[in-house]
């Protein structure tokens, strides 16, 4: 079945729909990973946008209930190459395609991935409609009439509506108000405070496998209810759109900061620069993918990093505050960690759970873990 993508700069790309008759609208961006589609798929951090992978050969090993980071794909819609029809391998249960119709999300194939990556690369990531039925200029019009992601205030979509306990590797719903929770009874197990911009999974089993006890909170949780909570310390999670209209989550980080360790990740981190007095700004097409090269100014040391972000920290903006570069992006010198130098605070820009990705930065989890031991020992009841 055909299908056009029509960019918001009068660009127009076909393929076929592989998913069946389709319309979607967002930002089109793309993705260097190799593999890892269904950990892409279901990261909240795409919430609003269609994803090029540029590798050509997606599908062939299928889908599995294991591999998902969230509750739900989150992409608006996925552009690839070529799709493998039937899936080899020993973990998948069913097809990419049979996937992506279940959840009503369109799959394009045959469209020129490579074409689509230098536009972008050259132009910027720009806003896009997908259609199998609606004419060129049809499409022209609705690319153009979407919302820019700037000033797009996305995490509402994709935070949890109540808090969550996780446990033993999977979200336990609460029947309790935090007003009335009480921690549960694990000796020498940290406790954590998660902020929910739109949460992965394996950064949930990362924090768990190090000893933590985990509350999901809601994005707009304030901070008198994570200090009645009394956590060991406090989390903020990935997410999608622009960190600068999340405003809430910024006041509450910024009344939390001081008060016990905190540890950010991409747009956690990214809140946490604002909450500093800092600023952000939208990078041209952003960085995502598992091969993106970041530098630990403490160590010295290169790694090899999985990120998804389209926002960046000015870190002119800090420059008059207390706080300190500590990764840098090889590819094009841009912030990716930041530290405090007086406070437990400290975040980065990529994904050290990776999911999909290399394993290089899972130390950091393994730094928030002993900044809380630092500060405050684990209860022993």
């Amino acid at each position: 079945m055909k299908a056009l993508l029509a960019l918001e700069d009068g660009t127009i790309y076909e393929g076929r729909s592989f998913t069946g008759p389709c319309f979607a609208v967002g930002e089109v961006v793309f993705n260097t990973s190799m593999s890892g589609y269904q950990e892409i798929l279901t990261d909240p951090s795409y919430c609003g946008q269609m994803v090029t992978m540029t590798y050509p050969l997606i599908g062939n090993y299928g889908i599995n209930e294991e591999d998902i980071e969230s509750e739900r794909i989150q992409v608006r819609a996925l552009l690839v190459r070529e799709y493998q029809e039937f899936p080899s391998n020993w973990r998948s249960q069913k097809s990419l395609a049979h996937y992506l119709k279940e959840n009503g999300i369109p799959g394009i194939e045959g469209v020129d991935t490579r074409a689509i990556t230098r536009h972008i690369r050259l132009k910027g990531a720009m806003k896009a409609a997908l259609s199998t039925e609606d004419t060129m200029e049809s499409l022209l019009e609705k690319a153009r009439m979407a919302p820019d992601m700037e000033g797009c205030d996305l995490v509402k979509e994709v935070t949890c509506k109540n808090p969550v306990l996780w446990r033993d590797g999977i979200p336990v719903r609460m029947n309790e108000g935090l007003d009335q929770f009480k921690w549960p009874e694990r000796p020498g197990m940290f406790r954590v405070v998660a902020m929910d911009f739109g949460v992965k999974y394996n950064i949930l089993r990362s924090l768990e496998k190090r000893g933590c006890t985990i509350v999901l909170v809601p994005a707009d949780t304030d901070s008198a209810s994570i200090d009645l909570l009394n956590p060991d310390g406090l989390f903020l999670s990935n997410g999608p759109g622009d960190p600068a209209a999340v405003t809430y989550a910024v006041e509450t980080i910024r009344n939390q900061i001081g008060k016990r360790p905190i540890f950010g990740i991409c747009l956690g981190h990214q809140l946490i620069g604002l909450a500093l007095g800092g600023k952000t700004f939208k990078l041209k097409f952003g960085h995502r993918g598992g091969n993106q090269p970041v530098k630990d100014l403490m160590t010295g040391k290169v790694e090899i990093t999985s990120q998804n972000h389209g926002f960046c920290v000015d870190m002119e903006s800090l420059r008059e505050t207390a706080v300190e570069l500590s990764h840098i992006n090889l590819n094009d010198n841009t912030l990716e960690g930041l530290e405090h130098t007086k406070l437990p605070l400290f975040s980065v820009q990529y994904h050290p759970e990776a999911s999909p990705g290399p394993h290089d930065a899972s130390y950091l989890f393994d730094r928030f873990i002993e900044m809380m031991r630092k500060h405050h020992p684990p209860a022993d009841s």
